[in-house]
């Protein structure tokens, strides 16, 4: 990969760290794993971005792969997160130190949102990011239509799970 891209790559991934960050805070319980499940979610973005084409916004795409990773990996491994070796990769990230103190008032709804499958924790979790449904529905693979009712269950699950 040239120089050029490679650098897309890092700049790109560091204005959009948060978003993976997040993912690992969804689909872990602890800083080994947050960590873990950053790396190889950095990992396979790095060797999927020579096919990124630029359709989606690279936030869009960052989603979709994250989550991706993040489901496959936590289904393989039920909450214990592997990571392979990936050589060669001649650059440096800078990983900011993720502080969640903004985010403590959500504890409940983070806890809440753990105890859905997969696919609802990733809708839920496009949403909370404010994204519109046919961004979810593009990012997730499915109808906006399926979005929309999927998203209707989930709070409804959530109001039984927070308020019992």
């Amino acid at each position: 990969m040239n120089k050029e891209l490679e650098h897309s790559f890092v700049t790109q991934l560091e204005e959009n760290q948060n978003i993976v960050h997040k993912i690992c805070r969804l689909y872990t319980n602890d800083a080994d794993a947050h960590n873990d499940l950053f790396q190889e979610i950095t990992i396979q973005l790095w060797k999927a971005f020579p096919k990124f084409r630029g359709d989606s916004k690279f936030s869009t795409w960052m989603y979709r792969v994250g989550l991706n990773t993040a489901i496959t990996l936590y289904r393989k491994s039920k909450r214990r997160v592997e990571t392979r070796d990936f050589e060669g990769v001649s650059f440096k990230i800078s990983a900011d130190e993720y502080d969640d103190t903004v985010e403590v008032q959500m504890r409940l709804m983070y806890d809440a949102v753990k105890q859905l499958n997969d696919i609802d924790k990733a809708l839920v979790f496009l949403y909370l990011e404010d994204k519109n449904y046919r961004e979810i529905a593009e990012t997730l693979g499915i109808t906006e239509v399926n979005a929309r009712v999927k998203m209707n269950r989930i709070k409804e699950k959530l109001r039984t799970i927070l308020n019992p």
